[in-house]
Formats: structure tokens, sequence, C-alpha cells
């Protein structure tokens, strides 16, 4: 019961928020049509039940007129309920989109804000797998919670409205049992209660390891999915290293786990079928068992007294048993429910972890440094990595951070950028200023190489012939004329020509810091000496930092900073002064 009334909650705080949204009246009215639209078709339903009755009977009296007007009626029933079933579908497919829609701009929203998908991986989170997340489980929740949720109140209002109508036939006809009249109020509601009780119990026993089995089946169809899209996305790497085997070899693991579960699903749906199915087809005869002696021996009732009581005790059976006939989909809910549940809180984690006073925060400066008064970067799982002390980088300058490897360079810039949270201490950055990180490897989105270059701007925000101009300027007049073309950057150019046009990406958007951790580290040493060239006459006012370990990169730096070990972290250290070039 406290797993029903967690998921339930769960489930409400999900969904509520988009019948809240500023898209809620469309959600209302749309909501609203759909049930409104089920509770008449469950009117249409007692309106069928009834026409049974009189139909069958006509047939048994072999009253033409009778038959022909009721054949009539029931085109008219047919016709309504052929409208309403195809409106409530084209509604309900409406419904589902919207919601689907602003679910999703949510998240995408929540997700990539201020670096929380970045947080959410260094915390290690059990949200594994975000881009399933909010495709496929925001797509099973929507479609899953409005059948359920329709189901639910369709089988509410059926139950209502046929055991009125089971209750009065009771009374109509006596019990016969062993050649006897008993007298017992609503024994065929009683009965078909009994029947439902029995097979929700049986299910939940049967069915009960599928919520497990189905969630765990989803995370292992992402994992697997997202081990095939590594492999493609490093397939040079491995046909050099001749690694298919390996990859062979970590895939079979994996997708082995994915059909070991999947054994473990059919088994277990094999058991609940089994029962399920032989459910269903008994409660076809049931109620006949139960209402032939009348009809047989006493002759108390007509056939069509008896069609109706065994439509009416199906309908009610069907509503009782509503968890029964939707186990399995409920079953798949619950595990879709927990997923976007985990994601929701890793998200929210992730924004903790940045808003936690005790980690590292950025403020505004009061001058135009950026500057580190007092901080200590960690590693995630809390040890001391780099300690600063009263220094910042100065408007203008441009200055080069050496050390080991591992001492922490780039996890300082991190922290500079504001999205490495682990530690403690404040950077100050001037207010509106501009900041700009290139990494070793810059990010080039699938698409034309003009949004590419100007990532994260816009394109039409970028003259073409200035992107051209710039594009030459680097060394890479070969792309300039390839602005419109499409395909995936990071795979056609070499490392070195992504570098370049790392290069090229900084010289259009002009930061007033740039970062440039080993940014050109794959250029040979002419081509890395002419980039920071046209750096200095491109930029003049703008401030270099750059991590990197050739020497050859002393003569384009004023300042020279070093990270030296200090106990067990690394501290920053002032080195030579170098002449500017």
């Amino acid at each position: 019961m406290n797993n029903i009334r967690s998921t339930l909650a769960t489930v409400w705080r999900i969904a509520s928020p988009y019948f809240s949204s500023e898209d809620k009246w469309a959600g209302r009215g749309l909501l609203g049509a759909v049930i409104s639209i089920e509770l008449l078709l469950v009117g249409n339903d007692v309106l069928v039940n009834q026409w049974r009755n009189r139909w069958y009977t006509a047939l048994q009296n072999k009253d033409w007129d009778t038959f022909k007007f009721e054949t009539m009626v029931f085109c008219g029933l047919a016709t309504v309920s052929v409208v309403l079933g195809v409106y409530q579908l084209y509604l309900n497919q409406w419904l589902q989109i919207r919601w689907r829609n602003w679910m999703t701009n949510k998240y995408l929203g929540e997700w990539l804000h201020d670096a929380n998908h970045y947080r959410m991986q260094l915390a290690g989170d059990a949200a594994d797998n975000p881009d399933q997340r909010m495709s496929d489980d925001v797509k099973l929740f929507v479609s899953q919670t409005l059948a359920i949720g329709v189901g639910l109140l369709s089988a509410v209002v059926t139950l209502a409205s046929f055991v009125i109508i089971l209750w009065g036939l009771s009374a109509a006809l006596p019990l016969l049992l062993f050649g006897s009249d008993l007298t017992f109020p609503g024994y065929l509601v009683w009965a078909a209660l009994v029947y439902a009780v029995f097979g929700t119990m049986l299910t939940q026993w049967i069915g009960s390891p599928l919520v497990n089995l189905d969630f765990n089946q989803q995370r292992l169809e992402a994992d697997f999915r997202f081990n095939l899209v590594r492999v493609r996305e490093n397939s040079e790497q491995i046909a050099l290293l001749r690694g298919e085997s390996a990859e062979r070899g970590r895939l079979s693991e994996r997708f082995g786990r994915v059909v070991g579960n999947w054994y473990g699903i059919m088994s277990r749906t094999k058991r609940l079928t089994a029962f399920t199915q032989s459910y269903a087809q008994a409660s076809v005869i049931f109620p006949f068992v139960l209402a032939g002696p009348a009809y047989f021996v006493s002759k108390s009732i007509q056939l069509g007294v008896l069609i109706q009581i065994g439509e009416a005790f199906g309908k009610v059976q069907d509503a009782l048993s509503f968890f029964v006939t939707a186990y399995r989909t409920m079953a798949e809910w619950r595990a879709t429910v927990a997923r976007l549940d985990g994601f929701e809180n890793s998200i929210s984690s992730a924004e903790k972890l940045a808003a936690d006073p005790a980690s590292i925060h950025t403020r505004p400066a009061s001058g135009g440094d950026i500057a580190l008064p007092q901080l200590l970067v960690k590693l995630p799982n809390g040890a001391p990595l780099v300690s600063v002390s009263h220094f910042s980088f100065r408007p203008g300058e441009r200055t080069l951070v050496t050390g080991p490897s591992g001492a922490g360079k780039s996890t300082l810039f991190r922290a500079v950028a504001g999205i490495w949270p682990f530690g403690n201490g404040a950077i100050e950055v001037p207010r509106d200023a501009t900041l700009m990180m290139l990494p070793q490897r810059p990010y080039l989105p699938i698409g034309s190489l003009h949004d590419a270059v100007v990532y994260p701007g816009e394109a039409a925000g970028y003259d073409a012939g200035r992107v051209r101009e710039v594009l030459t300027a680097v060394g890479l007049p070969q792309l300039a004329t390839r602005l419109e073309e499409e395909a995936h950057w990071n795979r056609m150019l070499s490392l070195g020509e992504q570098q370049r046009l790392g290069i090229a990406r900084a010289l259009l958007h002009t930061p007033q810091f740039l970062f440039l951790d080993e940014a050109t580290a794959s250029l040979d040493e002419p081509s890395e000496a002419a980039l920071y060239q046209l750096i200095a006459a491109k930029l003049p006012d703008t401030t270099v930092v750059s991590i990197g370990h050739r020497s050859t990169l002393d003569a384009f730096h004023q300042r020279n900073i070093a990270l030296v070990r200090d106990g067990e972290r690394f501290a920053v250290r002032d080195a030579v002064k170098v002449a500017a070039s």
C-alpha cells in the first residue's frame, strides 16, 4: 500500500505541473473532453445492454416488428459509439502530443540549465541515459498515464452503472442451488465481486516481479544502445587499435544482460498471461452458470434477460478486474514513473550542488580582474586538488599555466567557468564579462559548417563573408566555400583542423576572457605560433589564459604561472616573467 501511495504521489508531482502551465487551458480542455466522451461511452454501453434484452427477447418470441425496430435502434447506438470512439482517440492523441511537448521542453530546459547536465555526470547520479528519459520515458509516461487514468475512471463509472442493473436483475430471479430456491439479495453482484477480488490477488502475486524486470529492461536496453553509439563515435580509434574483437565482446556482454532479463520477463509474463487468459475465458461462462437454472429449470426469465445478465455481469466483472487486465501496462508504467522520478531527483541534486553555499560559487567582481581570493578545488570524492590564494587574471594580460599532468589545470579552468562545484571559496568575475573556454577537442554540432563555427551563436547573427574571412585567417581556406554544407564535422576534420575552427570561433565571438586548454596542442609549432600571433592581432583587448606544455608558448605570454605540489594538493605559484611578444 505504501508503494502505491508513493507511486501515485510521484505521478501527481510529475503530471500536475502541465495542467498548471501556460498550456493549462488547452490541456484541461482536452482532458475534460476525453473524460466526457468516456462517460458518454459508458452511458451508451448501458443503453446497448438494455437493447440486448429487448432484441434477444424479440428473437425468442419471433416478434418481427420489434426485431426491425430494435435493429434500427442498434444502428443509432452503434453510430454514436463509433463517432465517440473516433473523437476520443483523436483528442487523446492531441492531448498526448501537447503534454509530451511541454514535458520534453521542461526537462530539456532543466537538464541544460546552468551546466546541470555536466554536474549530473560528475555526481555519478543514477539517471543513466538522459536521452531515453526525455524521449521514450516521457512518451510512455504520457500515453500510459492517460490510458490507465481514463481506464480506471471508466471502470469506476461502469461499475456504478452496471451494479445497479445487475442488482435489479438479481432480484428478478431466484438463485437455484441443488434444486432449492435461495433468497440472496444481489447475489450476482457479490459473485462478481468475489470473482474479481480472487483474480486481482492472484494477479498481484504472479505479476509483481514484472515491475523490477521492466525497470531493468529499460535500463539495460538504454545501456546497450548508448554503448553502440560510443562505438560509432569512436570508430576510428577502435579501427586503429584493432579493437573490434574487444568491442564485440563488450557489446555482446551488455546485450547478454538484455537477453537474460528478457527471459525473466518472458517467464513471468507466461505465468501471468496463462492466468489472466484463463480468468477471462471463465468469466464468459460464469454468469450463465449462475443464471442458467432460472432460464432452463424454473423458466422464470427469457433469453433476453439471460443475455443481459451475461453482459452486465461481464461489465461489472471487467470493472472490478481492471487491475487484472491492465497489470502488465501498470507494471511498465510504474517502471517509467520510477525512471522519470530518478531523472528529476538527479536534476534537483545537481541544482542543489551548484547552490550549496559550501561549494565553489561565483560572485560579481568589484574590478575588471577575475579574482580568486581564497579557493580550494576538490575532486568529486572530496580529495583536495588545487589551492589558490590572492590570485587574479588581469585584464588584457596573457597568462600561461603550466604544471604536471593531473595537477588540476583543466579543473581550475572548469571552476573559473562556473561548472565545477566541488571545493569551497569564491571566484569573482566582472559583471557581464564574456568568457570563452576552448578545450583540446572543440565541440562541433552536427549541421552546417556555418552553424558549427559560430556555435553557440546563431548563424543568422554572423555574416557569411566575415566567417569565410576568419576561416581563411586561421589556415582553413578550403572550408571557406563549404559554409552551407551539413556534416558530422568532428568526424570529417582532423583534430588540428578542429582546433583551428575553435580559434576561428573565438575570433568571431571576441570574448573578454579567452581560456585555451591545450587548444592548439595538435598543431605543429609554426602553426601554433601563427595562431597565437593572430589572436594577439585580432583580439588585442582580450585576456588570454593558456594551458600548455611547450616551452615555445612562453614567447606569446606576459605571465607564467605554475601548479606545484604542496602536500596533498597543488598550489598556484607565479613563475618567471617573460617578455611580451
